[in-house]
């Protein structure tokens, strides 16, 4: 029997078993689809501490691995398909073994919705991105499109005119989802301007000698005329939501109407005592890799504590 698996392995999970390992636990990490988290899609990260120069998303998240395994985390490139939280030890399933466990650290993470467009994903990284917060440093003195009207879309505009030339909101409807505060701060912004009835039906970049890609426009289509326009920009943001990866644990673990995890208080338990939760799979406000390995840390802490209290 495990002492404690960990479900995922974003700057969360693998946080957990850094700290899980280091207090003689053993952890047992299962990865998922995407080992390494959302991270893995980003080029550059320079706003993790510690990484005065920066540093590639893939290339920190083996460091994190590396770092955990180090300490005898026992990291494993399987995805879980089912649990059973009725009652200790708990059962986790994968690929049809079941494995029997004290506790159960939850960092599933979640995915930015975006526009399903095969160019959009050529891009990502590299001119397209889902976090304004993460790259809007990047695009300093240059022209971005965000698309999305709710309120993540109006408050990634606004930030994004920290750094930007221009800012152009790009949304299907003259309707907006977000607060009338938060878009009547956006509307009276000089530097955002406004794309209405419209869509993006595909990203423009080129390719130069040595393979590195650069976005240079997009395709609008006016949903009301069908007509297609191109429009020059250096980047293009997607702020339409995110979707929690949580699936697995509907009906066993509490969780908001959107999907994300519930824990109670400060702390990273959920309402099974023995399984915590951390990461983006928990914290729909901030989002961002230090505070996902920040909450990594808390649930290792409360999962050590726990098992020293509720020994089997």
């Amino acid at each position: 029997m495990h002492k404690v698996i960990i479900i995922g392995s974003g700057p969360a999970g693998l946080t957990a078993a850094l700290y899980t390992a280091r207090a003689n636990l053993s952890p047992l990490v299962f990865e998922g689809e995407q080992p390494g988290g959302q991270l893995t899609i980003t080029t550059e990260v320079e706003n993790y501490p510690g990484f005065e120069h920066g540093i590639q998303g893939p290339e920190m998240m083996n460091i994190f691995r590396k770092q955990a395994q180090r300490f005898g985390a026992d990291c494993r490139f399987e995805t879980v398909t089912g649990v059973d939280f009725s009652k200790r030890p708990f059962k986790v399933i994968v690929s049809g073994q079941t494995f029997e466990t004290q506790t159960v650290i939850v960092a599933t993470g979640a995915k930015a919705k975006l526009l399903g467009l095969e160019s959009e994903m050529v891009y990502m990284g590299y001119g397209v991105s889902a976090c304004a917060t993460c790259d809007g440093f990047f695009f300093r003195n240059q022209d971005v499109l965000i698309v999305g009207g709710g309120d993540t879309a109006m408050e990634e505009a606004i930030y994004l005119t920290n750094f930007c030339k221009t800012v152009t909101v790009v949304h299907r409807s003259e309707k907006f989802r977000s607060s009338k505060i938060m878009l009547d701060r956006a509307k009276a912004n000089p530097k955002i301007k406004w794309l209405l009835d419209s869509q993006v039906v595909d990203v423009l970049g080129v390719t130069d000698d040595l393979g590195r890609k650069t976005v240079t426009g997009a395709k609008i289509k006016n949903v009301i005329s069908g007509e297609i326009s191109e429009v020059k920009t250096n980047g293009l943001f997607v702020a339409i939501g995110h979707q929690p990866n949580t699936e697995l644990f509907k009906d066993k673990l509490d969780m908001n109407e959107v999907g994300y995890l519930e824990t109670i208080g400060k702390t990273s338990y959920t309402n099974i005592l023995g399984v915590f939760a951390c990461g983006d799979c928990q914290d729909h406000v901030y989002r961002q890799a230090v505070t996902a390995a920040g909450s990594g840390c808390m649930a290792a802490i409360d999962a050590e504590r726990f098992l020293n209290a509720n020994p089997l």
